[in-house]
């Protein structure tokens, strides 16, 4: 079974935006959350290439968002 990073991703940026309590369990503790989601043991490397993944994916979500209400002021 591969394990499909960019998948993960994904799924993890996509509970963040949706689910408050995921998103503080996230804040507080990035690594636990990933494995909570994730369901398995994976090497450090990896939980942390997927934690960096949603933090900046998350990131430019929000100013994606920003840009959009800025350009709705003009």
């Amino acid at each position: 079974m591969a394990f499909d990073v960019k998948a993960k991703i994904e799924e993890i940026v996509q509970k963040v935006t949706k689910d408050p309590d995921f998103k503080a369990q996230f804040t507080k503790n990035p690594v636990k959350a990933v494995e909570s989601v994730v369901g398995v043991d994976l090497p450090d490397d990896v939980v942390n290439q997927v934690v960096t993944g949603v933090k900046g994916k998350v990131s430019m979500d929000k100013l994606s968002d920003m840009a959009g209400s800025i350009k709705k002021l003009f």
